[in-house]
């Protein structure tokens, strides 16, 4: 008996000492995934407050903001870096706000479960634990500023300032932990012989989906900084960050996910990269120097186009490595993989090309080309707009093997030397793409009068598509898959009937009816897959491994 009592005396010591060791680890994660905001000297803009000229339309002194008839929003902030965070979330406050509610809904219908989002929020603080000591101050002043707009309501993810910073690394988690297809971007450009009147044109589609209503509030951004150069980004609310942008010097800068290896902590986030780059860069030089002196966390190829050079490069980036892709021709193409000597040929790199969509995109950018002759912005457009495979095959809508895979949250073209760029608007890339000149943007000087301040001369018309019963069944396909994501009971004809060449289509109503034991009508849909152009080996890996199940029955 006293063996015994000394026995459970012993577990009890032994669980008392694992259940401190939890609670010590889990008080640690709390503590170190705090991360305070910055010390402002001034903050004396914290004092301003919006002008509401009605329609939509507000200014602090210079700055403004403004809904344009094409459906973007407008923004123009000048300034040093806490007072243009102040006002950029003073004029968006109510964009700042609904876009974090955007992201949580859409968080939590990927993760319904309370547990696993508390975990994740506490899994992403701990990995992010360090990242303000891989922003520079400039850029963390800028993020306060803004975050001062953010909703109270998100106290439990962590502090204003915590969870914008947080945001703007999301871009980097999402491919880096999944190598997600949200992220599955493909650009290009053309110059001297391959352009009309041998001016550069770059074009790129950014397929970033974290749902539709994420993509409904694009802000066109236009920033004046006390230091730099002035650019402009395609941008949503309370993001600071650049993923496609041109400066007043002509460079551009897009940037397109590698396949990343899953990192241990956080480093530079990439958007803040490519902003430094817009910001302080007027040549190719420049931007090279600006990506070696960072430390990023995943893969990346930034596309920068150089009215001074008069030529594109890719800088291609890891965490521990960078080389640059000069294909020393008159065009350039970059999709999801590297391409240079170095890089290219990492067996990370090479498992890409096999495994994933981006080669075959590639292929099929190269294609249209060299069926392009001298290429133009609407050329350019049409291609952007392309959802074809190789020699025009169709393989659906919404192929992640298309170079328009109908989810971007925006599509942009520009020419660095003439400071103009295209827009697209909803839609994805379907709807019209609006033209703006940097040069008469910049001149403005404040605005007080709300007015149009895109180049209607220059406005590309939307796509035909949007006028073709195809067009009409892709919705419906949107919607039934919708459906059967919320769990909802569908008509599994019907979804094939909306979008019969995807090969999506099968997998869903495969793994729709496998989950309701339907094994036979899942397996002849299953095989069906098979039979279409898959996106990628992961796709198929799938499709087989539920047939393998099926038989075993």
């Amino acid at each position: 008996m006293l063996k015994r009592k000394k026995f459970w005396k012993r577990v009890g010591y032994v669980f008392a000492v694992i259940l401190l060791l939890l609670i010590a680890g889990a008080v640690y994660i709390v503590q170190v995934s705090k991360v305070d905001p910055p010390t402002v000297a001034d903050m004396s803009s914290m004092n301003l407050q919006r002008t509401d000229h009605g329609n939509g339309f507000y200014t602090i002194n210079n700055n403004w903001f403004r809904h344009s008839k094409s459906g973007l929003y407008e923004l123009y902030v000048e300034g040093d870096a806490f007072e243009r965070g102040v006002i950029n979330g003073k004029l968006t406050a109510e964009l700042v706000v609904r876009q974090e509610d955007h992201f949580a809904e859409q968080i939590e219908k990927m993760i319904p479960s309370k547990f696993k989002r508390s975990f994740l929020k506490y899994a992403i603080g701990f990995f992010n634990r360090n990242l303000d000591e891989n922003v520079s101050e400039e850029y963390q002043e800028e993020i306060y500023g803004v975050s001062e707009s953010a909703s109270p309501k998100y106290q439990y993810l962590g502090s204003n300032y915590q969870r914008i910073l947080n945001y703007h690394a999301a871009h980097d988690i999402g491919h880096a932990v999944q190598n997600l297809a949200m992220v599955g971007c493909t650009s290009f450009g053309t110059w001297g012989a391959l352009s009309e009147d041998s001016t550069m044109i770059i074009g790129r589609n950014f397929d970033f989906y974290v749902g539709d209503k994420f993509a409904e509030d694009k802000i066109v951004a236009f920033f004046n900084p006390k230091q730099g150069h002035k650019f402009m980004t395609v941008t949503w609310g309370g993001f600071t960050g650049a993923v496609s942008g041109m400066n007043d010097q002509g460079l551009t800068v897009t940037i397109n996910a590698a396949k990343s290896s899953l990192p241990t902590g956080s480093a530079t986030p990439v958007s803040l990269v490519t902003k430094e780059i817009l910001q302080y860069a007027k040549n190719i030089s420049e931007a090279i120097r600006i990506a070696r002196s960072r430390k990023m966390f995943v893969s990346e190829s930034f596309l920068v186009a150089s009215a001074a050079d008069r030529k594109a490069v890719i800088i291609e980036k890891t965490p521990d490595s960078l080389d640059v892709y000069d294909p020393r021709k008159d065009f350039i193409v970059c999709t999801n993989h590297f391409q240079s000597n170095g890089l290219g040929k990492t067996k990370m790199n090479i498992e890409q090309e096999k495994e994933s969509a981006s080669s075959y995109r590639y292929q099929r950018m190269m294609e249209l080309i060299n069926a392009n002759g001298k290429n133009s912005v609407q050329k350019t457009i049409n291609i952007l707009r392309d959802q074809k495979g190789l020699n025009g095959a169709n393989i659906g809508m919404g192929n992640e093997k298309a170079i328009n895979q109908l989810i971007a949250h925006h599509s942009i073209v520009f020419e660095p030397e003439k400071l103009l760029v295209w827009v697209s608007t909803s839609p994805w890339q379907l709807g019209e793409y609006v033209a703006y000149d940097l040069n008469r943007i910049f001149a403005l000087k404040g605005m007080k009068e709300n007015k149009e301040v895109s180049d209607s001369s220059l406005r590309i018309a939307p796509d035909s598509f949007l006028l073709t019963p195809a067009y009409k069944n892709f919705v419906v396909f949107r919607n039934i898959k919708q459906r059967i994501l919320d769990g909802a009971d569908v008509n599994t004809d019907s979804l094939v009937n909306s979008n019969p060449e995807f090969y999506n289509t099968y997998v869903l109503a495969g793994d729709y009816l496998y989950k309701r034991k339907n094994y036979t009508a899942a397996l002849r849909y299953y095989q069906l897959a098979l039979t279409k152009v898959i996106a990628t080996k992961k796709e198929e890996d799938h499709v087989r491994e539920q047939i393998k199940k099926i038989n075993k029955n």
